[in-house]
């Protein structure tokens, strides 16, 4: 789709989201007072079980969203391939006028190294108006969202269009076998929807006021890849021309000299645009030269985003990071092969053939073997882009306008979120999450952090948004 028809339709998206606005405001509302009570209650329950991966055990969670769920009278399915990491769908019906939406959480988190916690990673305290935990960000909140999400249509007795589901997942953080993998190929009918709302996107907020919000359309597609470089072996004592490992640090140097070039999406395309539209100054005329990628602008702002901020320089292209380097055994032996493996991270179009073969033309060497791994412990399937002229997407920029008075940034994601698999058997996925600090990712308080934690009122004010997108898209017309 041209940038001239997405702009034909987002003019008119005023009128075509209001109506969707109209109906979430119009339907009863939750006493938020109460709810934020019960929300943070539930929150910090949730973040005190250990769900740490590996090992997992995310059943600790889907007992206590089963528990919680069937007290209400809300049906729960526990779908599992492995008896400690159970998967947990609950679902409120409605009238199947139209197509259901999914609302997604995972349910696991990334390990802790518990010494380096100010507050005890698993405890949940409640200090200076945030709450700290691990999954604190990620991704507690949506678990916590969807859980209060459909208590509350039950208790509101919401009359819907559609069927609202709610999936919490295992093993997102970086085992996805017996979680999104399992419900895809086993489950996928009681997943099945129009559009699915999951992590991968965000509110930014920068010195405490919000920037822009990060709506996840795509995200790269992980394809790592393995050198090999061979040579003869001997006595160290005696260096022989052609040493394995010094052919592939040369191999590895000359890819990380390398530049990828540029290649926008419909995404990214829009993504730098609209950066350019909230931008001032250099900011901005960086930021609209890459739209144009062949430009000597586009290389002046290349260069200063491979210097200064290397998440927009990844988001342009096809990216490669040298991660793991084995070779030798033995410091007096001169081993006969060294070994390296590189995390690409692909563009969701790029041909990994073609691509491949370039990087055998930068290394330039025949004795440095170049191949995609065979196995990884998180592949993920690559997927076509969420839709940016759909009514999901209008919807989510009406209540960021609304909730947090912000701009939807349509978002390709460098990392991987389980949307990759889930947009393969055809969902229209987006990834939204609550605000955050910038300045709280240097300062070791983001995702994945040794100090993670969340503004207890942002914690609050995501749900309520979650609860208006879905209800503006779900409820009955």
């Amino acid at each position: 789709m041209s940038r001239t028809t997405l702009q034909r339709e987002w003019s008119l998206v005023p009128l075509l989201a209001a109506s969707t606005v109209v109906l979430a405001q119009s339907a009863r509302q939750p006493d938020w007072t109460r709810l934020e009570a019960e929300t943070m209650l539930h929150f910090q329950a949730l973040v005190r079980l250990d769900t740490s991966n590996p090992p997992g055990n995310e059943v600790l969670v889907t007992d206590y969203l089963k528990q919680v769920l069937e007290k209400e009278g809300i049906p729960v399915q526990i779908f599992a391939s492995e008896p400690s990491r159970p998967n947990l769908v609950a679902r409120i019906r409605g009238s199947g006028k139209k197509p259901p939406i999914l609302y997604m959480g995972h349910t696991d988190v990334v390990t802790v190294d518990p010494k380096k916690w100010t507050f005890p990673p698993f405890s949940a305290t409640r200090n200076g108006g945030y709450v700290y935990g691990r999954g604190a960000l990620d991704d507690k909140p949506h678990v916590v969202a969807g859980l209060m999400m459909l208590l509350e249509l039950k208790r509101l007795n919401v009359a819907l269009d559609r069927d609202v589901i709610f999936l919490a997942e295992s093993g997102e953080e970086g085992t996805t076998g017996p979680g999104i993998d399992f419900m895809t190929r086993e489950h996928a009918a009681e997943i099945r929807a129009e559009y699915c709302f999951a992590e991968g996107g965000g509110v930014s907020r920068v010195d405490g006021r919000t920037r822009f919000a990060s709506v996840q359309t795509t995200e790269k597609v992980p394809r790592p890849i393995e050198l090999t470089a061979t040579g003869p072996s001997g006595h160290a004592s005696v260096p022989l021309k052609g040493n394995a490992i010094a052919r592939l640090s040369a191999a590895l140097a000359a890819l990380s000299a390398w530049r990828v070039p540029i290649r926008l999406n419909q995404t990214t395309r829009e993504y730098f645009s609209r950066m350019a539209d909230i931008s001032a100054g250099a900011d901005a005329q960086r930021f609209r030269a890459v739209l144009t990628p062949e430009s000597p602008a586009a290389a002046a702002a290349d260069d200063y985003f491979l210097r200064s901020e290397p998440r927009f320089a990844s988001m342009l292209r096809t990216s490669l990071s040298p991660t793991i380097v084995q070779g030798g055994y033995r410091v007096n032996v001169i081993p006969s092969e060294a070994r390296a493996t590189v995390d690409v991270r692909m563009v969701p179009d790029e041909d990994p053939a073609v691509f491949l073969e370039a990087v055998r033309k930068v290394i330039n060497d025949p004795t440095v073997s170049v191949a995609y791994t065979t196995t990884t412990a998180s592949a993920r399937p690559r997927a076509a882009p969420a839709r940016l002229d759909s009514e999901a997407f209008r919807a989510i920029e009406s209540f960021l306008a609304q909730d947090y008075d912000t701009v939807a940034l349509p978002t390709m994601g460098t990392g991987a979120t389980d949307m990759a698999q889930v947009r393969s058997i055809g969902l229209q996925c987006y990834g939204i999450g609550p605000a955050a600090d910038v300045e709280d990712g240097p300062k070791g308080f983001g995702a994945h952090s040794d100090q993670e934690r969340i503004l207890e009122t942002e914690l609050h004010r995501f749900v309520r948004f979650s609860w208006n997108l879905v209800v503006g898209l779900a409820r009955s017309r």
